[in-house]
């Protein structure tokens, strides 16, 4: 597929669902590499918001000093969250992501300082512990991708005080896994690694994909504060 093609919805729904549930990390990867070129285009057709959500959320409650924190940017993919935290005034981005055709996109950005390669929930953040401001992950977190249990590798790579946000789908077929996340949620909360600064419900989170889901589906934006 050439990066100059006019893309479609029909053609982002194809290249969307054709990613097997049941696949295994290897199988992310390649799928990820092969639509890198086409990722952010497809995702901007079925009206995907987790990247604007996400980086307006953190920008309405971070009270720091934005020229100079550090945001981990978590399944950075092309640098999409990146993109929207500069236009909030932030500066500093180290990217996180499993696939090289996605970070290669991310490089062309200029916005990083250092992007890294890792399966998440094979291997942990090859970030150092407290080290980030603002922790972002925008997108990935569905049965599809990722753990659960994958969010206290977030924690534990914001500083004391730092904002971790994290953004879902709350459709039908991710039910379970939000189930899941939320628990997970919970029992941080419990052992007092972080407090809930906001959690907000938004009703149009992207157009729904499969017969069953008419119009737009709802997603979530998670935002934490490590203690």
């Amino acid at each position: 597929m050439s990066s100059t093609e006019t893309r479609t919805f029909e053609m982002a729904k194809e290249a969307i669902l054709s990613m097997r549930n049941d696949g295994t990390p290897t199988d992310t990867m390649q799928y990820y590499n092969q639509w890198a070129q086409n990722y952010e285009q497809d995702m901007e057709l079925i009206g995907f918001r987790a990247p604007i959500m996400a980086a307006e959320h953190v920008s309405a409650h971070f009270t720091g000093e934005r020229q100079t924190a550090v945001v981990l940017d978590v399944a950075c993919g092309t640098g999409w969250v990146a993109k929207m935290m500069k236009r909030e005034g932030f500066q500093h981005f180290v990217g996180v992501d499993c696939s090289e055709g996605m970070l290669q996109r991310a490089r062309h950005t200029g916005l990083y300082r250092e992007l890294k390669m890792a399966v998440l929930g094979e291997q942990p953040l090859p970030v150092p512990s407290g080290e980030y401001e603002i922790v972002i992950i925008a997108g990935a977190l569905s049965s599809s991708h990722l753990p659960a249990y994958v969010i206290r590798e977030l924690c534990r790579a914001a500083k004391q005080g730092g904002l971790i946000c994290m953004t879902g789908k709350c459709d039908r077929e991710n039910i379970n896994y939000r189930a899941s996340l939320e628990s997970e949620i919970k029992h941080m909360e419990d052992a007092g690694l972080w407090r809930c600064v906001n959690v907000t419900y938004v009703k149009e989170w992207q157009l729904g994909l499969t017969e069953h889901e008419r119009g737009y589906i709802p997603g979530c934006v998670y935002l934490f504060q490590k203690l």
